[in-house]
């Protein structure tokens, strides 16, 4: 009994350590040599760049934002000759996140305070995220890092979505997903109809090719051209035995006319 009473305690010892563990102030820990105040620090400091920036400053951004990759490249290269490959990378990436700003402010309203700062690691980047408070929405700033050498991977800037278009955008998919659906069962459907009528038309086919093989006996009727020819013999010769009759001064019934030879 007593061995039972200590193990339970002990499970309940171990599950408060656990418990402790994961409450872990993310303000005090050290992020591969980075703490929290300076990755904030550089999250709110971006901020307020992208706030107070003119337009005549995101100008030369702007202009790359129709463009393709390599046209980005040759643009940079015309502006700056002396850029290095690392010089073009942040370039790019700082126009993607000036592009991506103004999209994102562009339906937001008003600024209006900064937000609460999270940082989250999972597997081998780490994310830190800065909501910035607008009268319309919340906007939210995130840096990506490679967490084994903290080098800079991303920076996205993202409009928050209210209840409403959420639930809009979810039932357009779903409206889009059950339109395939159907679609893809009426082509099935065509294609199992289709079963069906093809062995209609290989048979009205073979039928039309095999009625003019049933019409050729017609010729049939050219033996009767012999029969037309014998005839057309014995009224000549019905001719030729009165004429000789006359020119003779006897009778048809005297003589015989056995045969008829022609000469062309």
């Amino acid at each position: 009994m007593k061995k039972k009473i200590l193990l339970i305690i002990s499970l309940c010892l171990i599950a408060l350590g656990l418990a402790a563990c994961g409450e872990t102030d993310p303000t005090t820990m050290s992020y591969n040599g980075y703490s929290y105040d300076q990755l904030k620090s550089t999250c709110e400091g971006t901020v307020t760049s992208l706030l107070e920036m003119p337009d005549e400053q995101k100008q030369p951004y702007v202009v790359m934002k129709d463009m393709s990759d390599v046209e980005r490249n040759n643009y940079i290269k015309s502006v700056a000759p002396s850029a290095s490959e690392d010089d073009i990378a942040g370039i790019l990436q700082q126009a993607n996140m000036i592009m991506r700003w103004d999209e994102a402010v562009a339906q937001a309203g008003e600024y209006v305070e900064l937000g609460e700062f999270t940082i989250t690691k999972s597997g081998k980047t780490l994310e830190c995220k800065q909501e910035i408070k607008f009268t319309d929405r919340p906007v939210i700033l995130s840096y990506v890092y490679k967490y084994h050498n903290m080098e800079l991977e991303d920076i996205g800037v993202e409009a928050v979505q209210t209840l409403g278009e959420k639930m809009t955008n979810a039932a357009l998919n779903t409206l889009m997903g059950m339109g395939i659906v159907f679609i893809v069962l009426i082509l099935i459907s065509l294609i199992i109809y289709g079963f069906k009528v093809f062995p209609y038309l290989e048979a009205k086919k073979k039928a039309q090719s095999s009625a003019p093989a049933a019409a050729a006996p017609a010729p049939a009727p050219a033996a009767a051209a012999p029969v037309a020819a014998a005839q057309d013999d014995l009224e000549l010769a019905a001719v030729i035995a009165a004429a000789i009759a006359a020119s003779t001064g006897t009778s048809t019934s005297d003589f015989v006319v056995r045969s008829i030879k022609r000469r062309f």
